[in-house]
This record gives C-alpha cells, structure tokens and sequence, in this order.
C-alpha cells in the first residue's frame, strides 16, 4: 500500500489558512484591505481578549450581492483579477481569493452584507471551514464581518499566540499602518470597549499623521519625484535626540511593505550624514506604476519584488539625504520665571560670558556683516531677511562665547547656541571626506616616531585598517606584539591629539566588523580624527575664528548633527521670545 494520501480538504484549507493568518493582526489587516478595496469611507474595528476571542470589522462600502456573498467564503474567488496577465499590475490590495476562506477555516465566521440600492443583505455563517447557513436578512448597506475564537479548531496555533495586551498592541500597530496610509477614511478602534484609536478623515497626510501621533517638530518632510517614482512623507530629523529606534512604516502604492532594498537606503542615508547607529522613524510613501512591481511574492503581501531595486535604492537614498541635509534646528523653549533665587551680582565676573555691558576688544563686530556670497547685514532693526544658504542655516553674526564652549549668534530669526566643537566637528569631518574622494589627506613625518601601546585586540584593529589609516595621513607599522610605530600624522593634527586619536580609532575599530565596507571605516576613521582636531570645549575663540566657523558650517551638507549624532545647535526663534514678552 502507498504511503502518500490525499489530505482532506478542511485539513488542506487549515494548512493553508496558517500562511495567511498567523494571528489576530492579520485577520485584521486582511479585513480592513478587503474593505478599502471595496470603496469604504468609514471603518469600525472591534476586539475582545486581543482578538482571540472575536474581531469584528464594519464597512459602508459598496457591499455584495448574495450570490458574491457565498462564493466569497470559497477559496480562490476573487473579484480583483480574471486572467493570468492581471498579475503583472496589481492596482487592489487583495487579489489571492484566500483571506475569507483562510479565516473562516479557523474560527466561528460571520459575514453580513449588503450591495448598494438592495432592499435587503445576506449572511452567510461558517463553522471552521463548513458553511452553516446563508439567509437573507436585514442589513446596512456595506460588510459587516465578525470572526469568533480564532484557531478554535488548531489548538498548536493558538496556545503559540502572545499575551492578550500583546495581541492587541499587533492590531493597533497595523491598524495605525493602514489609517496612515489611507488618510481619507475614517477609522475606529476599539478593544473591549474602550477606544484605542479614532481617526475621521482626513484632507492630507500631514493631518493624519498628526491624529495617529500629535504634533510632530522633530520630523521632517520628503518629497522627489524621478522616472516615474513618487516619495513621499516625513523622517526623523538628523539632530533628533529621542530614541535611536523608531517606527519605520513603509507604503508601496499605499501596500504595508517590509523590503531589504528600501530598509537599507534609509539607514545608508543616514549613515551619510552620521556614524550614529540608529533605527529612525519614517513614514514613507513610494508611489511607482503597478508593473515595476510584483507584490504576487507570499500570502500575506507584504514581501514584494522590485524590476529595479537598485535604482530605487539610489531614489530612496536620495531622497532622504536632500531632506536630512536641509533638516531644521531644535528649537528652545522659554519658560519665564517670576522670582529669581539668589541671583548672581552685578559685579561678579562668570568665565568665558560677556560682562560689563560691552563687547571684549577681540570681540567687537563691525558695523555691518558681510555674509558668505557678498551680502551685507546691518545689525540694525531695519535689515531684510538674508537668503537661506545650502543648509537650514542662516548667515549668522557671533556675539560671543558662553563658558568659552558655546557661540552665541544672531540673525533675523532669532537666537542660537552653537557647541563650537560639536560645529567644528562636523566641518572638519566634511572635509576630510571630501579629501578622501580624491585621493588622501595631507601628512606631516614625525622627527621622532611615536610608540603606542595597545590591547592585543585593538593592536590588530589598528594593523588591520593601516591601508585606510595611510588615505587619512598616518604611517603605522607594527612594533612588537602590542605596540605600533607611528611614523607620520594627518597634518590638521598636533602629535598629541594624534596619540590620543589612534588611542580611540583602536577602540572604536576594534567594534567593526572585519567584512565592513571601506567607506564605513574611513567615515569612522574620519568621525575620530575630525573630533580630535577640532576646537574644544573651554578654548577661547577670537570673533574672526568663531565667524569662520559659523561660515564653514553654512556650506556643509548636514549642518544640524555631528558625524557623532550629537547636535550641533539649539535655536530660539524671534517668535518664541516675542510671544514671552508679551510681544504677539
């Protein structure tokens, strides 16, 4: 007798059901997609226990006639593609037949429904794969749909589910993904009673996102548009100091995605600016002709394959470095106080802060500035609005330093507080990389060859890059098991800062991964050196130093971060303080 057999078919159809269905969620998601598609302005989403013991989504779409009702719970029967060539641009987001018939294969299904401009509505019941009864009865126009005790029938299913907060919080996550997506539509959540989430329509994406999470300063918005790829949406601004991990939602022609190619140009767009290990926060919306892509991949549609994903790599990553590289400034916020305690005297002097009511000598401007490009700015109360330059940053005229480590400036927009190592920083880094793209830096031979020694396993980090170390202007040998030689220095170093730089590039090499790419070495390589020959906190800056500095920061391409992630300034706007005194 054979040993193969024929599997029955509700066994069949409960194997099957478990690619489509892995939990609550993605009955959820299935449901909401089928509802969008069948033109709903309005959704209702209801769960108890997580959605374990019943999910329930309401739509006022166009609903369905009672023989479109019964062959809607039968595998395979869709109304979104007839031949084999629809495959090839899928514009709905369901189009497999299976999602219905999935989740009533493993639960106690109701569908309730009716089409427009009918004087009556269908149910049809279904107990784990087996259709109980379809009658006519009374119905609002649209679908109603509700799935009790899911994977009743596969007990090894259900006990692998999460908590029922954890469920819950997968319905809520998807269900915020999809609102996002669909600003137009008005969604409901409810989980046991209590609303989680309400969205009426909205007229754009901006207010959407400002139902789903409030007001948002810290992200910034995207936009290109290139050989018939459109981006949208908003990012986490460079200089955002929050959490290094964020929700990354990912729309293509408004589908909840998860692909590799896109994941990558968003985190290489921000390594470009930034060594900074992160996960940022992104909306994005990519919109591109329905045949460059093939969404046709697995059940739950969420992988998709690309016709071009290197070129839509280069889009993305585009994209986002001209919206990072024009990212705005943190801003302060005044908080006025009535009663000042022990306030400091008159008379006392504070390091490194303007006393006296007058300008040191080294640090009286001129009567007017001339801003990088040639344009004068008076001081005065009646100069214009100077031009914004490459970057968010303005033409700036320093005042003076705080604590001989911040810059205090000025322009027409208000007030801000620049970290002179942090901004020098990121001067040099640029610079330094931009050196490196055409050949090495400039390098300076040591009268006496330093000795450094190090950790055995820093030594081989050090020994290992030399070849990258040599493009930045170091000559290293090795010297012994656990000493190098150091022969020559990049000439933007003092040998002392070049000690102390190889003594933190071996620390931070030593954490590289030895299969890493060139680039990534040399920005990480680039990051220390730029650190280590900057102008440091407590160093005294004469006015012509702190103006350079200022105007090299213009002309960067990522002005608001440090190669380090940390921010280079804080900004009080001439409207903060305006609206403090009284002003507005």
């Amino acid at each position: 007798m054979g040993k193969i057999t024929r599997l029955p078919p509700d066994l069949a159809n409960q194997i099957a059901a478990g690619e489509v269905v892995e939990r609550p969620a993605s009955a959820v998601k299935e449901l909401i997609e089928n509802a969008i598609d069948a033109g709903a302005r309005r959704l209702a989403i209801h769960i108890e226990l997580g959605g374990k013991k019943q999910v329930r989504v309401e739509d006022d779409g166009e609903g369905m006639e009672p023989e479109d009702a019964r062959l809607a719970v039968e595998r395979h029967a869709t109304s979104k593609i007839r031949r084999a060539e629809d495959l090839a641009a899928i514009t709905t987001l369901g189009f497999r037949g299976e999602a219905l018939p999935s989740i009533a294969s493993v639960s106690h299904f109701v569908i309730r429904t009716r089409a427009r401009g009918r004087q009556s509505g269908t149910e049809i019941r279904v107990n784990g794969g087996t259709v109980a009864s379809a009658v006519e009865v009374a119905a609002a126009e649209g679908t109603w749909v509700e799935v009790n005790d899911l994977f009743y029938n596969l007990p090894a299913r259900r006990k692998f589910l999460k908590s029922d907060g954890a469920e819950s919080a997968q319905v809520s996550r998807i269900t915020t993904q999809l609102a996002l997506a669909h600003p137009e539509i008005g969604f409901t959540l409810t989980s046991a009673g209590r609303t989680v989430l309400q969205c009426p329509p909205a007229a754009s994406l901006r207010d959407r996102l400002y139902q789903l999470y409030g007001e948002r300063g810290d992200l910034i918005e995207v936009r290109k548009e290139v050989g018939g790829l459109r981006l949208t949406g908003f990012v986490a601004a460079l200089a955002e100091q929050g959490p290094t991990r964020g929700p990354q939602n990912v729309f293509v022609n408004r589908r909840v995605v998860k692909d590799r190619t896109i994941a990558h140009a968003i985190i290489d767009s921000y390594r470009g600016a930034s060594i900074k290990e992160r996960s940022p926060e992104v909306h994005l919306f990519i919109e591109m002709p329905p045949d460059m892509v093939d969404v046709n991949v697995h059940p739950t549609k969420a992988e998709v394959r690309f016709r071009e994903p290197s070129f839509l790599h280069e889009v993305v990553r585009r994209a986002l470095t001209d919206a990072l590289g024009q990212g705005g400034v943190p801003q302060l916020q005044l908080r006025p106080e009535t009663v000042v305690h022990n306030p400091v005297a008159a008379t006392t002097t504070i390091p490194g802060v303007l006393v006296g009511g007058a300008y040191p000598n080294r640090w009286v401007p001129p009567p007017s500035y001339v801003a990088p490009g040639g344009r004068s700015t008076a001081l005065g109360a009646g100069s214009s609005p100077s031009s914004t330059g490459p970057s968010d940053i303005r033409p700036m005229i320093p005042l003076g330093q705080f604590r001989d480590t911040f810059i205090i400036a000025i322009d027409d927009e208000g007030v801000a507080i620049i970290d002179q190592h942090v901004a020098h920083e990121r001067v040099l880094f640029e610079r330094v990389m931009e050196k490196l793209t055409t050949g090495r830096l400039e390098s300076q031979r040591l009268l006496v060859p330093m000795l450094i020694d190090l950790p055995p396993a820093a030594h081989q980090a050090i020994l290992g890059r030399a070849g990258e170390l040599e493009r930045l202007g170091f000559e290293i040998e090795g010297f012994g098991d656990a000493t190098i030689k150091v022969s020559a220095v990049p000439a933007l170093l003092e040998a002392e800062d070049s000690s102390k730089a190889l003594l933190a590039l071996a620390e931070d090499l030593e954490g590289l991964d030895r299969g890493a790419q060139l680039q990534e070495a040399l920005q990480r390589i680039a990051a220390t050196t730029a650190c280590h020959a900057a102008v440091k906190a407590n160093d005294p800056l004469t006015y012509e130093k702190m103006t350079h500095i200022l105007d090299e920061l213009r002309a960067t391409a990522y002005s608001t971060v440090c190669p380090h992630g940390r921010p280079v300034m804080l900004r009080l706007t001439r409207r903060e303080i305006e609206k403090n005194f009284d002003r507005i």
